[in-house]
């Protein structure tokens, strides 16, 4: 696969116009989409078919996304971001195996921003392969058939009599070829195939989906440098700004004083931003913007602004007495949101009771590349450049914002440095937009620093968590009552529910598949008093936490193996909540293609049970423990060893984990989603804490909100596939699923190796310790 780059060399406009043009002057001028206002060159290009959009809006018209030249080299363009999940690569995959390219001729560009030419561009929700698998092999077998069809015409001959390999059309009963640039032009002249008409590569033909050691597209850029990532911008005369935002969720400016810092040597202009009202949405917080010639000038003049700040309705946010009146709700009744069988009668009855709270702090992304875009007005259109999860909601606020159609928004997507959900809110971008602006349209640089990412995010909500059981004599559960209580992510965007949303219940909580007669799930009110954003898994992370942490409580109080008890639990095989889909959710997708499927929760727990050979005989302060989530639609199961030192220092020699996403088109990404989400995971489970006071966040940095480092980091982490036969199979997600089981995991591990229970996040070393 050729290497390929996300900018041109002076980040100039990367339209429409402008890449039929670069297409053009290399060559490639076939399967190029037309509109009704497509010029003579245009007018050369084909239109292959007009298919039906996929799930999430994704369109799968291949005349938007492919490229053949005369000379039989293929572009590809990709309107999802790349943030090191693989995907750019994953789309040269499966359109090269179903078209019969040889992928070292397929280069992948970046699509800009535009969700009515590309269809839904948000990267999120774990969904970026399994939307269009199906629309990149119509796309591959779409050209295939075209290029057949021609080569059939030359040699005239039936199509049937032709296999496509590796860039070439060979005709089985005599030894003569055609490469794909020979027929591209010809071929595109035909008349499009119908969809019923495509017929689909057998995936034992593959040779690319399905396949570890695919190198990244983005390998060569990356490992040298020259990748091009946000903070990576460079446009003529450009200018550089930072931004000192209210340092309370609602709070403005009161009054500021900027002669000081216009004194600082290289600062150009102080620039007021309106502040938002609550519920702000993804708009910025305000406060004040201090413009500079270069970045280090504008960071030492907004140290010298004078703000007064009035800090609004959420100056009193305390996060400890939060949780504290968290706790009080959670053992009271709430909002009923599942109730099976009889739970209030079991409870009454039974003798034997287990209950246990959790509590899981907020959370900061803290991606590696902070928050950064370049905005510049000119001509009467916008034009950001910037590592962004979301394009179309950065082109729709500007679009709002300024009075512009959403065609004069220009938004070139770069490479993420990390996003697990922060770069999805386009709050920085219009940011940048509203300072250039500011300066008559002139480019501008705004960088987040690490403080102001920390200290102004989305944060992912702050949970407590309620379980409660009743077992009988033989220490099976017969009762469940769940309460749990967090912020939701609804209230950014509306008046304060004070109440999870069906989406957020819908990831762990009310979906809990257990085969128990008698359950009921409660959601008290919990009010937000901070900006709660999506972070990677959501809030499948606490409702993991806290059931997968209890089923390993039960297991002990029944006297039974941790993972032989949760396989009991599990209960036999069978589609759970077969009967109620209707009214719940499920990620978005038709149950009827993804049910929840026990026998695949208990294959991954069996499997990650056989791997870390579950049961071996282990030195003193050793421990495995385990857990199990269905997020995403995929399965994940997870068993940590840990080993606990007197100090209390906990090591991880080794992790082993269990994946069942449906088909896997591209292993080795996947592999390292799974590895990338256990580092995660241990880091939240250890040190992941956001805490407030005066409404403040009282983080800052890596010094005190910090991450995992690699001499705590397992030392080794053995990920294991489930595989699937038949690619013709829905896919599930994969870059958020293996997160929700590592916390519990771990903890349970803990307690394997020392007898104390963790149910409070992050660990704290001096629970720990030998005393």
């Amino acid at each position: 696969m050729k290497e390929s780059t996300n900018s041109t060399a002076s980040m100039s406009a990367f339209n429409r116009r402008d890449f039929l043009k670069g297409i053009i002057a290399s060559g490639l001028a076939l399967y190029i989409p037309l509109s009704s206002e497509a010029t003579a060159e245009e007018q050369q290009s084909v239109k292959l078919y007009g298919g039906d959009a996929m799930p999430g809006g994704v369109k799968d018209d291949p005349r938007i996304f492919l490229t053949i030249s005369e000379s039989g080299e293929i572009v590809i363009l990709c309107p999802r971001a790349e943030m090191g999940q693989g995907i750019r690569t994953s789309w040269a995959m499966v359109i090269a195996d179903e078209l019969g390219a040889d992928i070292n001729r397929v280069t992948v560009l970046q699509a800009p921003g535009d969700e009515t030419k590309y269809g839904n561009q948000n990267t999120d929700g774990s969904r970026s392969m399994r939307h269009h698998f199906q629309a990149l092999r119509k796309i591959g077998a779409s050209a295939r058939t075209m290029l057949v069809e021609e080569a059939a015409s030359r040699w005239k001959t039936d199509s049937t009599k032709i296999r496509v390999e590796s860039h070439k059309l060979h005709h089985q009963d005599i030894e003569k070829s055609f490469e794909f640039g020979e027929l591209a032009k010809a071929a595109s002249l035909r008349k499009l195939p119908s969809q019923s008409s495509l017929v689909f590569r057998s995936s034992k033909d593959f040779k690319y989906v399905g396949q570890a050691r695919i190198g990244l597209v983005d390998n060569n850029d990356i490992t040298t440098g020259v990748a091009k990532y946000g903070i990576d911008a460079i446009v003529d005369e450009m200018v550089f700004a930072v931004v000192a935002r209210p340092p309370v969720f609602g709070g403005s400016v009161e009054s500021y004083d900027a002669s000081d810092a216009l004194k600082i040597a290289g600062v150009l202009k102080v620039v007021p931003i309106p502040p938002s009202s609550i519920p702000s949405g993804f708009q910025p917080l305000g406060g004040v913007a201090v413009v500079a010639e270069t970045t280090y000038a504008a960071i030492k003049g907004r140290e010298a602004l004078k703000i007064k700040w009035n800090d609004g309705v959420n100056g009193n946010y305390d996060s400890i007495e939060y949780r504290k009146n968290l706790e009080r709700l959670s053992l009271k009744p709430g909002k009923v949101v599942r109730d099976d069988g009889n739970v209030d009668e079991e409870f009454e009855r039974s003798d034997r009771k287990l209950s246990a709270s959790y509590y899981l702090p907020h959370l900061a992304h803290a991606p590696m590349e902070p928050p950064t875009a370049t905005a510049r007005f000119k001509k009467g259109k916008c034009e950001v450049w910037c590592s962004v999860q979301a394009p179309e909601a950065v082109r729709t606020d500007i679009s709002k914002r300024f009075g512009l159609s959403l065609d004069d928004v220009i938004v070139h997507t770069l490479l993420l440095g990390g996003g697990f959900g922060r770069k999805s809110k386009p709050d920085f971008a219009s940011e940048a937009a509203i300072i250039s602006h500011a300066l008559q349209g002139r480019a501008v640089k705004l960088t987040f620093t690490r403080e102001d990412d920390i200290q102004n995010g989305f944060y992912h909500t702050v949970s407590v968590e309620r379980l409660e059981a009743t077992l009988d004599d033989k220490g099976k559960v017969t009762a469940w009552l769940h309460r749990t209580l967090a912020p939701s992510i609804t209230s950014i965007f509306t008046k304060d529910p004070k109440h999870e949303a069906a989406f957020e219940l819908g990831q762990g909580a009310v979906d809990m598949p257990f085969a128990i007669p008698n359950v009921r799930v409660e959601n008290p009110e919990a009010q937000a008093h901070t900006r709660i954003g999506w972070f990677r898994s959501v809030s499948n992370i606490p409702h993991a936490f806290a059931i997968q942490s209890f089923v390993a409580e039960l297991a002990h109080e029944a006297g039974k193996d941790p993972k032989d008890y949760l396989l009991e639990l599990v209960g036999p095989d069978r589609i759970a909540f077969a009967d109620k889909w209707n009214e719940m959710w499920n990620y978005g997708e038709n149950p009827k293609l993804y049910p929840l499927e026990t026998s695949r929760l208990r294959g991954v727990v069996e499997r990650a049970a056989k791997e870390a050979s579950w049961g071996k005989p282990l030195p003193p302060r050793h421990g495995l423990g385990i857990a199990v989530h269905r997020s995403f639609l995929s399965y994940a199961a997870i068993v940590v060893h840990v080993q606990v030192s007197d100090k209390g220092e906990v090591n991880i020699p080794r992790v082993d984990v269990a994946f069942d996403c449906g088909p896997v088109i591209n292993p080795d990404r996947v592999r390292s989603q799974l590895e990338g989400a256990v580092i995660q995971g241990i880091s939240l489970a250890t040190l992941g804490e956001i805490t407030f006071k005066n409404g403040r966040v009282e983080q800052s940095n890596f010094h005190n909100y910090e991450l995992t480092r690699m001499h705590v980091s397992p030392r080794e982490i053995h990920t294991h596939l489930i595989e699937q036969s038949s690619y013709d199979k829905p896919l599930g997600g994969v870059g958020e699923p293996g997160l929700p089981p590592v916390a519990p995991a771990l903890v349970n591990a803990i307690f394997a190796a020392t007898g104390k229970r963790i149910r409070s996040l992050p660990i704290k070393t001096d629970d720990l310790k030998v005393t």
